[in-house]
Parts: C-alpha cells; sequence; structure tokens
C-alpha cells in the first residue's frame, strides 16, 4: 500500500476514527456540514497575503498599482474600501464578478447618455 495514495477503504477508516474522537462539539460542525462532504485532511488555504489574482498579483499589490495609477492620494476610507475589494478579489473572483460586470456596464451606459462617471 502506498502511504502517499491511501485506499477508499483506508481513508473512510482513518476518517471514521478522528470523527469518533473529535469532541461533540466539533461533531456537531460536522453534521451540519454532512460527513460525507467532509473531508478531515484537505490542504488548508494558501494565507491571503500569497493568494494572488488572475494577473499574479497579490491583493497588497494591487491596491499598490491602483493608487500609483492616480494623480492625488485618495482619503483612508476610499483606500480602504480598494483593500477591501481587493482581497475579495484575489479570494474568490466570482463573489466579486456581479460587481465587475455592473461597473463596467453603468460606465457604458453613462457614457451612452453623456456622462462622465
Amino acid at each position: 500500500m502506498d502511504s502517499k495514495n491511501p485506499s477508499q477503504e483506508d481513508f473512510e477508516a482513518q476518517k471514521k476514527v478522528i470523527y469518533e474522537k473529535m469532541s461533540a462539539r466539533r461533531r456537531k460542525f460536522v453534521d451540519r456540514m454532512g460527513y460525507e462532504n467532509w473531508d478531515p485532511f484537505a490542504k488548508p488555504f494558501d494565507p491571503i497575503d500569497i493568494r494572488t489574482d488572475a494577473t499574479g498579483h497579490t491583493a497588497h499589490q494591487l491596491t499598490h498599482l491602483f493608487m500609483a495609477s492616480m494623480e492625488k492620494q485618495p482619503n483612508q476610507e476610499y483606500l480602504d474600501a480598494i483593500n477591501e475589494f481587493n482581497v475579495m478579489l484575489v479570494m474568490n473572483f466570482e463573489k466579486v464578478r456581479p460587481l465587475y460586470d455592473y461597473c463596467l456596464w453603468y460606465e457604458k451606459y453613462c457614457k451612452s447618455k453623456g456622462i462622465t462617471p
């Protein structure tokens, strides 16, 4: 048997042992997601500071690139919103896609009315 690729039977046996050794509170958490969906051996996510977007930039790098492209530096509230958006962007682009699509649409809409957004 290869220790790096356990058989399905070994996986299920190990999973059952881990589940049985859990506290009642932790078992409740697993039961809510469904025992069959639970993977006790799942690889953890990368820390947010090393996750990158499709261009290979981290959230921090994207914020700095955006700020460097601006003529004047924005206030802290503006910067915080950009940072928050960039974190969501690198974590899960599909979560921010509606905002992205809306902004593209809104720009076209405003231009069709002769308005600069």
